[in-house]
């Protein structure tokens, strides 16, 4: 079964490398792995390392902590029976409007 975090973290990753615009292949090779184990870091199969993490965080060019950030609002909102927004970042679109402003 699937831990929270790990699904939050994961999905953190993948949101970070696609607004980089890096290849899951590519952030494997930065951190020494197989793109597979990405693969099941972002879909929270895997645990990820405490080591593994700051190596992710690197390559991204992120603090750790990003990976955790929004982590607590769930857990409130969850625990307050309110509805969660959806997730705007699973939208493509939606993404390809934050990598261009980030490009700005």
């Amino acid at each position: 079964m699937k831990h929270p975090v790990d699904v939050h973290v994961g999905k953190r990753i993948r949101h970070r490398r696609w607004l980089v615009g890096i290849t899951q292949q590519q952030l494997a090779e930065a951190v020494g792995i197989k793109f597979q184990q990405i693969q099941k870091y972002e879909t929270g199969m895997n645990r990820v390392s405490a080591s593994r993490l700051w190596d992710i965080a690197e390559a991204l060019s992120v603090p750790v902590s990003f990976f955790f950030e929004g982590l607590g609002d769930q857990a409130e909102n969850a625990a307050g029976n309110k509805e969660l927004p959806g997730d705007i970042l699973k939208d493509k679109e939606a993404l390809e409007l934050v990598r261009s402003y980030y490009a700005i």
